[in-house]
C-alpha cells in the first residue's frame, strides 16, 4: 500500500508539469507506475534494518496490483455511466449510429494494422495481439487473448510494451488536436453544452436517500455491474468484464434514477471523487506489472509497431468523425477515447473541454469497441 500511494504522489507531481499547455495529468501516474515496474524488475528486493522489502513478486504482489487495477476501473467506469446515464438514452437518435460505427471502425483499423505488421515482420500471433491490446489500452482484450494464446507471457509482454504509448498517445491527442485546430475552447464548450442539453423530467415525487453521500447507489451499481460483467455468452465465452458491466449498469441506473421509493441519483461531488480515485488506482494497477515485463521483451521495433497500432485508428477515426459523421470536436474526441477504450484519456478530455458531458460520446462508443476488441483478440490468436 505504501508503494501504491508513493507512485500516486510522484505521478501527480509529474503529471502536473505543463509545457506549452500540455501535461500528462493522471497519465503521469501511469508513467511512474511503469518506471517503478522496470526498477522493481531489476532490483527485486532490498533490506532495511534487517527486514527484506520486496518491490515485486509475481506470485504474491502481482495479484494485489490486479485488485488495485480492477478497483480503479470499477470506480471510474461506474462514475462515467452514472454521469452519462440520465441523458444517454434520451440522446440516442440517428446520430448515435455514428458513435457505434466509430467503435467498430477504430477497432477494425487496429486489427488490420496488427495483421499487416504480423505478416510483414513475422512476429508471433501472441506477441502481435498483445501489442494490439496494449496499443488500444484494452485490459479485457488482453484477458481474452491470454485465455486463447499458447504463449501467455508474450501476450502480456506485448501489452506492456505498447501500453505506455497507447495511453500517452491518446492523452496527448485529445490535448493537441484542439490546439492545432486553434479551437476556441470557451465558445466550443458553450455550443457543445447547448447542443447536448436534454431536459430530464422530474416526477416531483420525493425519493428516499439511504445515506448522506450517496454511496449506496454507487456501490450497488458497482456490485450489479460486476455480476452483469461476469455473465458469459456460451460458445464464444464472451463477457463484458468489469469495465463493460459496470459501464452498462451505470447507464441503466443513471437513466432510471430510483427503485421504488429509493433514490439512486448520486450527487456530482461524489461521482467526481470516485471518478478521480478510479483514474488514480487504475494506471497503478495496470502499469506496475506492465513495467516488469517491459524490459524482458522490449525491442525498438515492437515499440514502433505499438505506436502505429495506436496512431492509425485515432487519425482515421478523427477524420471519419469530422467529415462523415459530422461530430463536433468534443463529441469527436470523446468518441475516439471510447473507441480506443482509453480511461485516462477521457479524464484528460473532461479537463480540456471543461465539462463532463463529453462522457456521453465515450459511453456511446465504448461498449461496441469493447466487444469488438475482445472478439478480435480471440480470432487473431485462433486463426493466425
Amino acid at each position: 500500500m505504501f508503494f501504491v500511494f508513493l507512485i500516486a504522489t510522484v505521478g501527480y507531481l509529474i503529471g502536473g508539469i505543463e509545457i506549452k499547455g500540455i501535461s500528462l495529468g493522471t497519465a503521469g501516474v501511469l508513467l511512474i507506475a511503469l518506471v517503478y515496474g522496470i526498477v522493481a524488475n531489476q532490483i527485486g528486493s532490498f533490506t532495511i534494518a534487517g527486514k527484506t522489502i520486496e518491490l515485486y513478486n509475481a506470485d504474491t504482489i502481482k495479484p494485489m496490483y490486479s485488485l488495485v487495477s480492477n478497483l480503479g476501473t470499477a470506480m471510474f467506469v461506474t462514475a462515467i455511466g452514472l454521469i452519462a446515464g440520465p441523458k444517454f438514452f434520451r440522446n440516442f437518435n440517428k446520430k448515435s449510429v455514428g458513435y457505434l460505427l466509430m467503435g467498430v471502425i477504430i477497432i477494425a483499423i487496429g486489427v488490420v494494422t496488427t495483421l499487416i505488421i504480423k505478416f510483414v515482420s513475422g512476429i508471433s500471433s501472441s506477441l502481435a495481439v498483445g501489442l494490439m491490446t496494449g496499443a488500444l489500452t484494452s485490459t479485457p482484450g488482453l484477458s481474452a487473448a491470454k485465455e486463447m494464446a499458447s504463449d501467455a507471457d508474450a501476450v502480456t509482454a506485448g501489452y506492456g510494451i505498447a501500453y505506455l504509448f497507447g495511453v500517452l498517445g491518446v492523452v496527448f491527442f485529445v490535448q493537441l488536436v484542439p490546439k492545432f485546430l486553434h479551437v476556441n475552447i470557451e465558445e466550443e464548450r458553450k455550443r457543445f453544452i447547448a447542443a447536448n442539453s436534454v431536459k430530464v423530467a422530474e416526477s416531483g415525487k420525493k425519493y428516499r436517500n439511504v445515506d448522506l453521500m450517496d454511496f449506496f447507489p454507487f456501490v450497488m451499481t458497482v456490485a450489479l455491474g460486476m455480476i452483469l460483467g461476469s455473465i458469459k455468452i456460451p460458445g464464444i465465452e464472451f463477457s463484458l468484464g468489469t469495465s463493460g458491466g459496470t459501464l452498462v449498469m451505470g447507464l441503466i441506473v443513471g437513466h432510471y434514477g430510483h427503485i421504488g421509493s429509493f433514490n439512486l441519483r448520486v450527487n456530482k461531488s461524489t461521482l467526481n471523487t470516485f471518478r478521480e480515485l478510479g483514474l488514480m488506482f487504475f494506471p497503478i494497477g495496470a502499469g506496475v506489472p506492465g513495467g516488469v515485463n517491459f524490459v524482458k521483451y522490449v525491442r525498438p521495433s515492437y515499440f514502433l509497431f505499438g505506436v502505429l497500432m495506436t496512431l492509425l485508428p485515432m487519425v482515421v477515426g478523427y477524420f471519419l468523425a469530422r467529415y462523415v459523421f459530422k461530430l463536433s470536436i468534443f463529441n469527436n474526441l470523446g468518441s475516439i477515447t471510447g473507441g480506443m477504450t482509453s480511461t485516462p484519456a477521457l479524464g484528460t478530455l473532461i479537463l480540456v473541454a471543461g465539462t463532463d458531458e463529453v462522457a456521453s460520446a465515450y459511453a456511446a462508443t465504448y461498449p461496441v469497441a469493447l466487444v469488438c476488441v475482445v472478439l478480435a483478440s480471440k480470432l487473431i490468436v485462433m486463426l493466425c
